[in-house]
């Protein structure tokens, strides 16, 4: 029962409190990269999930057995591995989709979260705790994607996964797409305001303030 609590808490920390995205500012570069879509946000969402878990799993179970001296080439060798499989398997039966994501999908090689978690929990815990905490950090980067993803296609198509869910101005509908959520900007300040409103709903997440300025100061002695 311990290990069950252990690992629920495991999981379930990156989703908010322990986010990677919105905490520790990790994946950004593709969480603004692939988010014009929904379609595309959920493709990388399960992508990264996947190399994550996988790469987490295969490191920790050799972990004793990788000189320190080359663990990091150890480590992106595995996720490059990994990444190429995914990859392929992208071409091979979403073609439309992989196109879409362009090199992003390649990028997952270097992306932060994936070689921060393998390097940090994986070459530390056993399989099983490594693969949990490398899955609920996926799904915490995916929640992100998802919801960025979803208000970026939503109010700059009027669209869902394609499919029309705003009826548009052209065709006789009320709702004129707003051209701005298609563009990069959109997907900083989206994000920003995500970050904002995760670290006011959980006011420990702010950072310590690095300089106090010297009116404050003043009125706090």
């Amino acid at each position: 029962m311990a290990n069950r609590t252990e690992y629920w808490h495991v999981l379930t920390e990156p989703l908010v409190r322990q986010n990677p995205v919105t905490l520790q500012i990790l994946g950004i570069c593709s969480a603004l990269a692939v988010t014009t879509t929904l379609a595309t946000a959920v493709t990388m969402s399960i992508s990264l999930t996947v190399v994550l878990t996988l790469a987490a799993g295969i490191i920790s179970a050799i972990r004793r057995h990788i000189p320190d001296t080359i663990r990091l080439i150890v480590q992106i060798v595995i996720v490059a591995s990994l990444v190429i499989v995914i990859d392929q398997v992208l071409q091979a039966y979403f073609a439309e989709i992989s196109r879409a994501l362009s090199v992003y999908v390649g990028l997952i090689t270097t992306n932060c979260l994936v070689l921060g978690r393998t390097e940090a929990f994986a070459r530390h815990h056993p399989p099983a705790p490594a693969m949990i905490d490398a899955l609920g950090n996926g799904l915490g980067y995916s929640l992100v994607l998802v919801v960025i993803g979803g208000i970026r296609e939503l109010f700059g198509k009027g669209e869902l996964f394609g499919r029309e869910v705003l009826p548009l101005a052209d065709a006789g509908g009320w709702f004129t797409p707003l051209s701005l959520m298609l563009l990069a900007p959109s997907a900083f300040f989206l994000l920003g305001l995500l970050v904002w409103a995760v670290r006011s709903w959980r006011p420990e997440q702010t950072e310590a303030r690095e300089h106090v300025p010297p009116g404050q100061m003043e009125a706090a002695e």
